[in-house]
């Protein structure tokens, strides 16, 4: 049995090593979060030392805050890839990269520069743009993407669900033809139901015809 929990604990205390770094940027509060999540599945894995061990459950808390705070570090340096990675759509203001909370990114793409007007057929142009998203989910695979499409609310309401769900859906192929696992990635349409701006101007309506890929670590 002490061979066996010494052996577990190990592999624990390896997978540590492997995913903790310094920082050096001032992301370190995010890491922090991730940290107190390991925390707690270090809490059990502290018990495999012994359970007449009263250093089992602070050793392995331990060794799990170092474990959350890799995944911490990682998913920092994941946000950091996309806005390199989009620098110039960044700057079009075309593309947008937002941290939502500690585990979300959120993209957002708008739907005039991917799509024509009712179309859900991606412009050969946008490809590029495309590619350096999936460059990065596949250098960075520890992560799964939800890929959401939204209108505006001009047109029937069932006509813009289909229309949103066939925009995300083109999206998530895209990105699977350039190398993304397609069982890291879902697609869903959300239509006029989301907006995000008034859809009675039209500079309202444009932001809200686009395209977001929610970017979380896998559980």
């Amino acid at each position: 049995m002490k061979r066996t929990s010494c052996a577990a604990l190990a592999g624990l205390v390896l997978l540590a090593g492997c995913t903790t770094a310094p920082d050096g940027t001032q992301r370190v509060s995010k890491a922090g979060m991730g940290a107190g999540a390991g925390a707690v599945i270090g809490g059990i894995a502290g018990a495999v030392l012994d359970k007449n061990d009263a250093r089992g459950v602070p050793l392995g808390a331990a060794i799990g805050a170092a474990v959350g705070g890799g995944i911490g570090y990682m998913f920092d340096r994941q946000e950091q890839a996309f806005e390199q990675a989009l620098v110039v759509e960044q700057q079009q203001h075309v593309a947008e990269v937002e941290r939502v909370r500690d585990d979300l990114l959120k993209i957002t793409l708008q739907n005039e520069v991917m799509f024509d007007f009712d179309s859900a057929t991606i412009k050969p142009g946008f490809q590029p743009t495309l590619n350096k998203l999936a460059g990065v989910l596949v250098k960075y695979d520890r992560s799964n993407a939800t890929i959401v499409g939204h209108t505006d609310s001009t047109g029937a309401d069932s006509y813009n669900q289909q229309l949103s769900l066939r925009r995300a859906q083109a999206v998530q192929q895209a990105l699977a033809g350039a190398g993304v696992p397609s069982w890291r990635m879902t697609a869903e349409g959300r239509g006029e139901s989301q907006p995000i701006a008034d859809n009675s101007t039209e500079a309202g309506r444009q932001l809200n015809r686009r395209v977001e890929i929610l970017v979380a670590p896998t559980s």
